[in-house]
């Protein structure tokens, strides 16, 4: 028997101990392990800098090492991530679509558990505690395989988690950690689908596609953001070019970041410029089309360059941005139609019109109006956090919060009732 086997069994046999678990019992788990990340920090620190230095050794760019730092910041806010988790209400055992039949059976759904869920991700080792804590909320247990380059940091982390869990009298193997950066466990472990009921990728195109094309497992993908926001010409511009820079800027190193900006071409002429100088300042250059180009070349000749084949359909993560002319409404949807990976696409306008069309026509996780696409998150749509953001359409679409992580039985009761 292989040892990710036996993790499958494991990952089984604590999942139905804990889908008893009250929660109360996982809140304060939770509340200890969230305090445990606080003071164990100068440990987390110190395993990620080793991780840190090995990349830059390797000669990672700066997005990637950003992707994978931690600082007290940012582990402060995977303890409030906990924290958002615990003051949510707990999805398991909810009773929903009640109904009682005509010859007296009494029906209903009530939410229960998946079951063991495997996670792999790449570069950033704050998934470790979002997904264990998402995971222990709702009964669930996990199987995380990170990436090579965050082994050090995830290390750590896991090892807090199963203390704090032994800690509370319940088997360590609710939260179980791939110690093996070999790729081949990553293929060995789609293959456990008697053992994991869901697989979820967290990383690049060619891991969901690894995933997609070789698991025995139902795969959920997503994360992979191709983000637009389109301005019409009834849009404010001063107010766009701070939403603009918010969806760019804020963070470019995450899937919700900004990809592509889409301007009407009768307000073009004024607000790309203003556009290119507020933005350029942020070091933020530019992918321009043909039209967007030729207005902008002479002006702007270090921060513009012309757009090449594939340059709208790349997911930047970085301070890299495509711009475009469109003549209309209708352009602006099909170019989205065409590029997007349909994860947070936005318009910005003062038309009720193109804004209602826009929600009932583009079709993606998120669709927003006159808002940063950057709030494409678990923690900022109230979810207290995410294990991925889906951009399917089976199951679940969007950050995937608590209930996301549940399905349902049916509970039938009855009077000793036989069919007739």
């Amino acid at each position: 028997m292989s040892s990710l086997e036996s993790m499958g069994i494991e990952a089984k046999k604590a999942a139905k101990v804990l889908a008893q678990v009250s929660s109360d019992r996982k809140n304060n788990l939770l509340e200890d392990l969230a305090a445990r990340l606080l003071s164990s920090q100068e440990k987390i620190l110190k395993a990620n800098q080793i991780d840190i230095e090995n990349s830059q050794n390797a000669g990672k760019n700066s997005a990637f090492i950003d992707r994978l730092k931690l600082s007290p910041g940012r582990i402060e806010n995977m303890a409030s991530g906990l924290r958002n988790i615990v003051s949510l209400p707990d999805p398991i055992g909810d009773s929903f679509d009640s109904r009682v039949l005509e010859n007296g059976l009494r029906l209903n759904k009530q939410r229960v558990p998946i079951g063991v869920i495997a996670v792999i991700y790449e570069s950033r080792p704050n998934v470790t505690i979002d997904v264990a804590g998402l995971g222990i909320k709702t009964g669930n247990a996990v199987i995380l395989r990170g990436g090579s380059d965050t082994i050090h940091s995830n290390r750590v982390i896991v090892s807090i988690v199963r203390e704090v869990i032994q800690e509370h009298d319940l088997p360590m193997d609710i939260v179980q950690f791939v110690d093996d950066t070999d790729r081949k466990k990553v293929m060995e472990l789609l293959k456990l689908h008697q053992y994991i009921d869901m697989l979820i990728p967290r990383g690049s195109a060619s891991l969901h596609n690894f995933c997609r094309e070789n698991s025995l497992i139902p795969v959920i993908t997503g994360g992979i953001g191709v983000c637009h926001l389109f301005v019409d010409e009834t849009a404010d511009p001063e107010k766009s070019i701070q939403v603009i820079q918010n969806a760019k800027t804020q963070r470019p190193t995450v899937c919700n970041a900004l990809d592509t900006v889409l301007v009407h071409r009768k307000i073009a002429g004024k607000f790309l410029p203003d556009l290119i100088e507020t933005l350029s300042a942020k070091n933020v250059t530019f992918k321009a089309d043909e039209k967007s180009y030729s207005l902008l070349k002479e002006r702007f000749p270090e921060f513009v360059s012309q757009a090449q084949e594939g340059d709208f359909d790349t997911e930047w993560l970085s301070l890299v941005l495509g711009i475009k002319i469109v003549q209309n409404y209708e352009e602006a949807v099909q170019h989205i139609d065409l590029h997007s990976t349909f994860h947070s696409d936005g318009i910005l306008t003062n038309d009720p019109e193109n804004a209602a069309r826009f929600l009932n026509e583009v079709d993606s996780a998120a669709v927003y109006v006159n808002a940063s696409t950057r709030f494409t998150d678990g923690g900022e749509f109230g979810l207290g956090a995410e294990v991925a953001i889906s951009t399917q359409r089976l199951h679940a679409r969007g950050p995937m919060g608590l209930q996301e992580l549940t399905t349902y039985k049916w509970v039938v009761q009855g009077d000793y009732h036989v069919r007739s």
